[in-house]
């Protein structure tokens, strides 16, 4: 979710369920410990919780970013073992660590002596030519014997040779039964499952196996859809009834960063996919499209583009 879950998809996310859990991008351990910590790093209280995805293979430079993360105030420290994107390969982290278990694992390990939150682990199962069943089953076990907390599993093979990284989000089979039984031998295990999941419907039919679900694209492109989170799979009352009512609740801290020199557009992209089969939803879209990216838009845009809704979504 590199370049789409920055701290404005996140507080529009928090908007529409108060108990999902929120992921940040990957970043790289460079990125932290060298780079512009506010900007990469700053969130709103809103969002919590809120977990820091990090990408990495050194475990001194894990434990350091981790380290940071911490202060400032994340909920958690995800380690990302599944991204096959061919910078990140390059970089000796991803995807291409699945090959390397007993570095991953020392990798959690130092992170967990640096920090008190929660470690976490986000997989495939299994890269290339290793067999998901050997490969899945070996990281799983060495990672959660150097402390690992929980692990996410997105229930694909990564073709690091012969797929390019949108490939790799389709191509590759599902194996949801693959994660299942990875539940069943570590029981003990916060095991959650990730990939192709659309629905809050197929997600409740995942829980019958595994501990949670993540949803990543389905959430960015169709965030309609957590407007249905809070009550169907935590049994609360949702922030906001509506798709509107989010909206119209986000424009404060719209207005707060736009004052703070960010681009209206920086967090209105975010806000495409919001309707759907709501008369006036095209007509929102083309307007944030159109007057969001001009020089100097301000909160008039997205007032006028919510004017253009014909009635309120139903939950």
């Amino acid at each position: 979710m590199m370049d789409w879950t920055d701290r404005h998809c996140r507080v529009f996310h928090r908007h529409l369920s108060r108990s999902a859990l929120l992921y940040t991008e990957m970043l790289t351990t460079g990125a932290v410990i060298h780079g512009d910590r506010e900007r990469l790093l700053g969130f709103d209280q809103i969002e919590h919780p809120v977990a820091l995805q990090l990408g990495g293979s050194n475990p001194g430079d894990l434990a350091e970013a981790a380290r940071i993360g911490e202060g400032f105030g994340y909920d958690e420290i995800n380690l990302n073992v599944g991204c096959p994107s061919d910078r990140v390969k390059d970089g000796r982290f991803g995807a291409c660590l699945m090959a390397e278990p007993q570095l991953v694992a020392e990798g959690v390990a130092a992170m967990k002596r640096a920090v008190a939150i929660p470690v976490t682990v986000k997989c495939r199962i299994g890269i290339d030519d290793q067999d998901p069943e050997v490969a899945l089953d070996t990281l799983a076990r060495a990672v959660v014997a150097a402390g690992c907390d929980t692990l996410i599993v997105h229930a694909r093979k990564a073709w690091l040779n012969g797929l390019s990284p949108k490939e790799n989000r389709d191509i590759p089979p599902l194996d949801y039964d693959r994660v299942y039984r990875l539940k069943r031998a570590m029981p003990d295990v916060p095991i959650i499952i990730n990939g192709g999941i659309l629905s809050i419907d197929e997600a409740r039919g995942h829980l019958a196996h595994v501990d949670g679900v993540m949803l990543g694209r389905a959430a960015y492109q169709e965030p309609w859809r957590l407007l249905s989170v809070d009550a169907d799979i935590f049994g609360e009352v949702p922030p906001h009834e509506t798709m509107q009512d989010a909206l119209e609740a986000m424009i404060p801290y719209v207005e707060r960063q736009l004052s703070r020199g960010t681009r209206l557009h920086a967090i209105t992209r975010h806000f495409v996919g919001a309707f759907h089969a709501v008369p006036g939803a095209r007509s929102f879209r083309r307007h944030l499209a159109e007057q969001a990216t001009r020089p100097g838009a301000d909160i008039g845009v997205l007032r006028d583009a919510i004017g253009k809704l014909a009635f309120t979504q139903a939950a």
